[in-house]
């Protein structure tokens, strides 16, 4: 039995193309089987010679790796150092940036190359490259970029929040407590100070109370010593004869 290699090209789901070792003993039963049906065939049909149909075999062609892009305006995948070491080396110009506290997204020009690279940053360092050779593309890449960096910081978005709504209102606790101790001091004052107030009136009333009756002591004194005025009055005069008036 021979084993000769078949020139037909084959094509894988890889995109390579391989060659195909067939049998040589099978391929020409194959024929032969061929020939045969043929014949049968002819033999059915009198009057219309056997004619052996050969079908042209159609040409494989091996897939590329990347898919082709009809419209030239897809990105590809870039190496995040390779950006990185660009920018260092101050080939790529930015175009544009974006900053969403740890994470930034830059659109890149390389002159040289005329290639735009648009990068994910996280803390500086990149993370995250594209290229293309259209700007359109590019600028849509920077959006979906741009789009990913905000939901990456929207913890840090909400953390900053709440931490400012937090201080705000640690202030507020503070004032609305030191307001409320202001009140309680007032409120204690107040208190004293009525206290002071209700102990003083009870004393002016007692002064009150002790000058009235002294003063009921001294009137009926001073009525007691006009009495006894007008009865050394009367006595004086009892002495003293009366002249008549003629």
């Amino acid at each position: 039995m021979k084993i000769l290699p078949n020139r037909r090209r084959t094509m894988p789901a890889d995109g390579i193309t391989h060659l195909v070792r067939v049998d040589q003993d099978a391929l020409s039963s194959t024929d032969a089987s061929v020939d045969d049906s043929a014949q049968d065939v002819a033999s059915l049909s009198p009057g219309h010679p056997a004619e052996r149909a050969v079908r042209p075999v159609a040409t494989l062609h091996p897939m590329p790796a990347m898919p082709s892009q009809s419209n030239g305006r897809a990105a590809h995948f870039a190496d995040p150092a390779d950006v990185e070491w660009m920018v260092e080396e101050g080939a790529l110009t930015p175009f544009r940036v974006f900053r969403a506290f740890d994470y930034s997204v830059s659109l890149l020009f390389h002159a040289r190359e005329l290639k735009y690279y648009v990068a994910l940053y996280q803390d500086g360092t990149p993370w995250r490259a594209l290229k293309a050779s259209d700007l359109d593309a590019a600028q849509g890449i920077f959006h979906q970029f741009e789009m990913q960096a905000i939901r990456l910081a929207d913890g840090q978005t909400r953390r900053v929040q709440l931490e400012a709504q937090n201080d705000q209102l640690t202030k507020m606790i503070a004032q609305s407590e030191a307001q409320a101790e202001q009140l309680r001091k007032a409120l204690q004052r107040s208190a004293t100070q009525e206290q002071t107030v209700t102990s003083r009136q009870h004393q002016v009333r007692r002064e009150v109370a002790l000058l009235e009756a002294q003063r009921v002591a001294a009137q009926a004194q001073l009525n007691k010593v006009h009495r006894q005025i007008h009865q050394l009055d009367l006595a004086a005069h009892d002495g003293v004869p009366h002249m008549t008036n003629r």
